[in-house]
């Protein structure tokens, strides 16, 4: 048995790896950062609304890409076991990338009426291709995460999201920009990450992969872990169908440009979620296993949740402020309505970047009937939010009682993943409420900016306050320091 951790401490094992995640995805998120207010330039929002359409549809199927088996490469006690599992992940990729081509072709003309996006057209024969990219970057992701060679993934993060960002700016710059090749771009970066990813991958393991997988042995791990694909597999759709159904739903009722504003503001919402939320998520999922099996599970879930609350307060909240000041300084003038659905998502999105690394506990548990549950109950609510300001006919109603309803369930499930860990509810609330505490004296000036000053001047004195706050953040807690230190 391992020595456990003492409380407040996060092991530096963990922290190195985090780091390491984070370190790639920030890299491609400054490149995708320092593109974005010359590619908002270049593309108009109903362009971003076809990309953000198109992958919805992706989405959607590649959750179910390799049947939900990728989770459980993380579980078995052999590398052996392992493998198998990953190699079934890799065989149900390839089926449901054919598969998919079938209803694709007989739903198409439906699908495009209803979406109201026939410029959508000639891009559905890609459908099928990005699956197989990303359902295999995915069975790659959890094998490599398994052998903790997260420098990989880190690096495959920077190649997607170069060569995703090259190609728009360079299309655009030669004047092509359209929807399409935007999409075209999209798909190009994640075949090339997934190559890249397949080819280190194969270099080290291929001998091993060859010797270990074996018919057997996949029928045995399809059985074994057939959970995933009763229970797990309907919870991912359904959360996946979730996401995905405001783009459906803003474009049913109104235009592909609705569409851009809503998913241009959801990319920048997202950025503390891909940065530290992700790496968090990804390296928790490994390190929660094995603190389950040492007794230190409650003191790790405790520290990544009170870590998790001190870094992604400050910046989410200062978007509720001054969302719209910042799409019209970064993006243009063009995009303020954009910034307006930000400032109303911003709550709503600091309880999603909570909950998020904490999901994986209802894997560590195999409570997947619960997660059906909660995932029915996200869909129903959004769906019946977004409708209702459809039917209204006004766009902000839609995304206001959308973020709204998910305030009070993402909550909910932040309290029930950390009630699996018997971390307490006064707990939670004590590490809630006193870092609110200290981001209100900030929320109050910055309120007061926006009433007096322009927004390029609205925006420079959040980011010092925000740059400040961060500074004492590393000064004054010793988690986030041994974070910062864990890369050494």
């Amino acid at each position: 048995m391992h020595e456990p951790e003492s409380l407040g401490r996060i092991p530096s094992n963990f922290s190195k790896d985090v780091l390491t995640l984070v370190t790639g995805t920030t890299i491609a998120q400054i490149i995708t950062i320092l593109a974005s207010p010359i590619i908002t330039r270049l593309y108009g929002p109903e362009t971003f609304g076809l990309l953000a359409l198109f992958t919805s549809i992706t989405g959607i199927i590649g959750v179910i890409a390799c049947m939900r088996y990728e989770l459980a490469i993380m579980l078995p006690e052999t590398d052996e076991e392992a493998a198998n599992v990953f190699g079934l992940s890799v065989i149900f990729v390839m089926i449901v990338s054919i598969l998919s081509i079938f209803p694709l072709i007989l739903f198409q003309q439906p699908l495009l009426e209803f979406l109201k996006a026939p410029q959508l057209a000639p891009f559905i024969w890609l459908i099928p291709l990005t699956v197989m990219a990303s359902g295999t970057s995915l069975a790659l992701n959890y094998w490599n995460t398994r052998a903790k060679h997260f420098h990989r993934l880190s690096i495959t993060r920077m190649i997607n999201s170069g060569s995703n960002t090259g190609t728009q700016l360079g299309m655009g710059f030669l004047g092509n920009t359209s929807g399409g090749t935007l999409i075209g771009a999209n798909v190009l970066g994640q075949i090339i990450s997934m190559f890249v990813l397949a080819i280190v991958t194969l270099r080290e393991h291929l001998f091993f992969f060859k010797n270990n997988i074996t018919r057997k042995g996949l029928i045995e791990v399809l059985f074994r872990y057939n959970i995933f694909l009763k229970y797990d597999i309907w919870s991912a759709l359904l959360n996946t169908i979730s996401w995905q159904i405001p783009v459906f739903v803003l474009s049913y009722f109104f235009t592909t440009a609705i569409v851009g504003y809503y998913s241009l503001g959801m990319m920048v919402i997202q950025l503390p979620m891909s940065l530290i939320g992700g790496a968090i998520s990804q390296v928790f999922f490994q390190r929660a296993a094995e603190a389950k099996v040492t007794g230190t599970l409650r003191q790790l879930v405790e520290i990544i949740f009170e870590v998790l609350v001190k870094i992604g307060m400050f910046p989410i909240f200062i978007l509720a402020f001054i969302g719209k000041d910042l799409f019209i300084v970064i993006f243009g003038s063009s995009w303020g309505d954009a910034g307006m659905y930000v400032q109303i998502l911003s709550i709503w999105a600091f309880f999603w970047f909570l909950s998020s690394p904490l999901s994986t506990l209802l894997t560590l548990f195999k409570e997947l009937k619960l997660s059906v549950k909660m995932n029915i109950a996200i869909l129903l609510t959004r769906l019946f939010s977004l409708i209702l300001g459809g039917v209204m006919g006004s766009p902000f109603l839609a995304v206001c009682l959308f973020s709204i309803t998910g305030v009070f369930l993402y909550g909910y499930a932040c309290f029930i993943f950390l009630n699996f860990a018997d971390i307490s509810l006064i707990k939670i609330l004590k590490i809630l409420v006193s870092n609110f505490l200290t981001f209100l004296p900030a929320g109050i000036f910055i309120w007061i900016s926006t009433l007096f000053l322009q927004p390029l001047h609205v925006v420079i004195f959040s980011t010092l306050i925000l740059f400040l706050y961060y500074v004492y953040l590393l000064q004054t807690n010793h988690q986030i320091r041994e974070i910062i230190n864990g890369w050494g």
